[in-house]
């Protein structure tokens, strides 16, 4: 397993050395970002996603307790929600912490041409705060419908109004790293969008 992570590594590296060199820039950012992507669910999903969803489930049971409508057992990744006699548990497993919209978007911003390496840093910080924070949005979304409405609504609002909260919010995120940034720093012939007036030759 080792063997095969090292030598896909090196590979790895040595393509987008050579699409670099080339001046490949979109082959670069493909395969450098998904190539990025999938090592870092190799190397470390395994080692963050526990401390990862023990976060968001503690952050969300402080919500609840300030409201009294559920608490969390964070130490188990698990929210408790009560509704009447009714009680449900919700386990803040991989795919709901968050991980992989996180290394999704660290893989697509190192490999995005438009940012200084200083820029990368602090937009890398700034993207996962909002990400758990986004993620932190959906989980109380959800344990707020089940707490007025009860567990029939449970599947609504995990899969459909959760989903579209956390991925509204996403996409936010993007358009202002990505496509803003493109569109800000795109000349198209002597006007930039964003400027106030047109220059002149």
């Amino acid at each position: 397993m080792i063997q095969t992570i090292v030598v896909g590594l090196v590979a790895w590296i040595y393509v987008v050395y050579l699409l670099r060199r080339s001046q490949l820039t979109f082959f670069n950012f493909l395969v450098g970002s998904v190539g990025m992507f999938i090592l870092m669910m190799v190397l470390f999903q395994p080692v963050l996603t526990v401390p990862l969803s023990k976060a968001v489930a503690a952050v969300t049971g402080a919500i609840g307790e300030l409201t009294g409508t559920f608490y969390s057992y964070y130490q188990y990744s698990l929210v408790f929600i009560r509704h009447g006699s009714d009680s449900i548990s919700l386990y803040v497993d991989y795919e709901c912490s968050g991980i992989i919209e996180i290394f999704a978007f660290t893989s697509l911003l190192w490999f995005f041409p438009l940012y200084s390496l200083a820029e990368k840093f602090v937009v890398n910080i700034i993207g996962i705060i909002w990400i758990f924070a986004s993620n932190i949005i959906r989980m109380t979304a959800i344990c707020l419908l089940v707490y007025f409405f009860g567990n029939d609504v449970f599947f609504f609002a995990h899969a459909i109004f959760g989903r579209i909260i956390f991925y509204v919010l996403s996409i936010i995120l993007f358009f202002y790293v990505f496509t803003r940034a493109q569109i800000l720093k795109q000349k198209v012939g002597k006007f930039k969008y964003g400027d106030v007036s047109q220059s002149t030759a």
